[in-house]
């Protein structure tokens, strides 16, 4: 103990000098379609000229992503408050200069003007919190990656004494979500560290994606032959590993990349932007930070829903599926791919061990650890999926697919 003693003053120093000397950060921001018009300098130096050719664009980019609601402001026809579920009104704001310049987007709730999100058509939309937020509540560990970094690798008791101190302060940390949160993660995941999921039994991008496209094509066929657009959900996308090949693959006309970390989405917007299919392609892709147990979705409103390799890493796992099953329209299709829980053994001991031989806490483990097939199909079953639309399969050693119709 005396070790973890040292690695918590340590740490508890990090936490401290990140309080009194904050780094400064990026403000989270928006995406708009990545199928907008790229906005173009205007080199006249007639006043009337740059305002009417502001107004042009900012009506061209509300027409991309908004529809008038029965109360005469323009909405998003999915986007809704992530606390109250109501209609969020769209605004652009701030000066169009630049060819490369991004809009800011302002997202407010229809009946409480205190909720206020913002966005950004060259990053993502925020919808984990309004940047009106009560600045007494708790400040997540991932507001400082190369903390968030350290306390995944430590052991339990450190883990525990940071969260316990935490209780009385603004810091919030939560093993299984921060570690996602760290730069070093985000630029990693393509570069080998996805790569290594196949000693699991994982098919491989190209292969998971084929299967995801299989299962969602009923659904999404059913839209298209009512002449109706359809959505698909990339929730947890990381990089955007699949969020680029199901806006690519023309068949989807609305894709909605989702991740709580804002390195995730600065990784997954640079990956788009550096994609010439994607920069060509006729579907709209928006990126929004949000948390899966809290989706900033109306309900009954999106018809194909996707997480790769993403369960195992959301805490609040019951709510994050009663959710999905929320958004889902009615037929609509979930398809996931996680870890079952004995691919995490030596790392679950490792914590028993590091925790003087007692059990760790859910919120303070590393990741979920799904012991059984049993016990996923009854987190199912518990979020609203019935029985005979629940599929769990085993690939491999350890690869679950999961698949479930609403």
């Amino acid at each position: 103990m005396k070790l973890y003693a040292a690695a918590a003053i340590v740490l508890l120093s990090h936490v401290a000098e990140s309080f009194v000397h904050p780094t400064t950060t990026t403000v989270s921001v928006s995406t708009l379609s990545s199928t907008a018009e790229p906005l173009v300098e205007v080199n006249n130096d007639a006043d009337e000229q740059k305002k009417q050719k502001r107004q042009q664009l900012k009506q061209a980019l509300l027409s991309k992503i908004g529809s008038p609601s029965s109360n005469n402001f323009i909405s998003d026809p999915l986007l809704v408050d992530p606390m109250t579920k109501e209609p969020l009104s769209l605004s652009l704001k701030g000066p169009i200069l630049g060819s490369n310049a991004g809009v800011r987007l302002t997202l407010k709730s229809a009946s409480d003007s205190e909720r206020v999100f913002e966005g950004r058509s060259d990053a993502y939309i925020n919808l984990l919190e309004p940047i009106s937020d009560d600045k007494d509540e708790k400040t997540s560990v991932s507001t400082s990656p190369i903390l968030a970094s350290l306390l995944t690798l430590t052991p339990p008791p450190v883990r525990s004494l940071v969260a316990n101190i935490s209780s009385n302060s603004d810091l919030e940390y939560i093993p299984m979500r921060d570690l996602f949160t760290d730069p070093s993660v985000s630029f990693a995941y393509e570069r080998g560290w996805r790569q290594g999921f196949a000693a699991a039994g994982f098919p491989g991008a190209d292969k998971e994606f084929d299967l995801a496209k299989e299962y969602f094509a009923p659904v999404i066929d059913k839209k298209r032959s009512a002449g109706e657009d359809n959505v698909v959900v990339d929730m947890s996308c990381a990089t955007g590993l699949f969020t680029r090949r199901f806006t690519t693959s023309g068949e989807y006309d609305r894709v909605i990349a989702c991740d709580y970390s804002d390195s995730m989405l600065t990784e997954a917007r640079r990956r788009i932007r550096a994609d010439s299919d994607i920069a060509s392609s006729n579907t709209q892709l928006d990126l929004v930070r949000c948390d899966v147990a809290k989706i900033p979705f109306k309900s009954d409103s999106i018809d194909a829903f996707h997480a790769g390799a993403a369960m195992h890493c959301w805490p609040e796992i019951e709510e994050s599926l009663k959710e999905i099953h929320r958004v889902l329209v009615p037929g609509g299709r979930y398809f996931a791919s996680t870890f079952l829980g004995t691919y995490f053994q030596n790392v679950a001991n490792l914590e028993k061990t590091s925790n003087g031989g007692s059990d760790v806490e859910p919120s303070m483990q590393a990741f979920q650890y799904f012991p059984t097939v049993e016990g996923l199909r009854d987190l199912l079953l518990n979020a609203g999926f019935d029985d005979d639309k629940v599929d769990v399969e085993v690939i491999g050693a350890a690869c679950v697919i999961i698949r479930c119709e609403k």
